[in-house]
């Protein structure tokens, strides 16, 4: 299991490259600024999909957005 520095480390990796760096620190800021409760939000978002859609869209996304584990050294 990962420890919680090299998921933020990689989170902060994965902002980056996708958002750039103006607009990575606005989600930064606004994910301080605001009060938001993820497991609310998941909790309402998904009120009324049944889990065997939920599975379907998760294998879906899963296929057109594969995880790569970078190999790279920080050092």
């Amino acid at each position: 299991m990962r420890n919680s520095a090299v998921i933020i480390q990689d989170g902060i990796r994965c902002l980056l490259k996708h958002l750039g760096a103006y607009e990575t620190e606005v989600f930064v800021w606004n994910l301080i600024k605001e009060p938001f409760d993820y497991t609310k939000w998941q909790q309402e978002h998904f009120k009324d999909m049944s889990m065997d859609e939920f599975n379907a869209r998760a294998v879906q996304f899963d296929k057109q957005h594969p995880f790569v584990v970078s190999q790279k050294n920080d050092k």
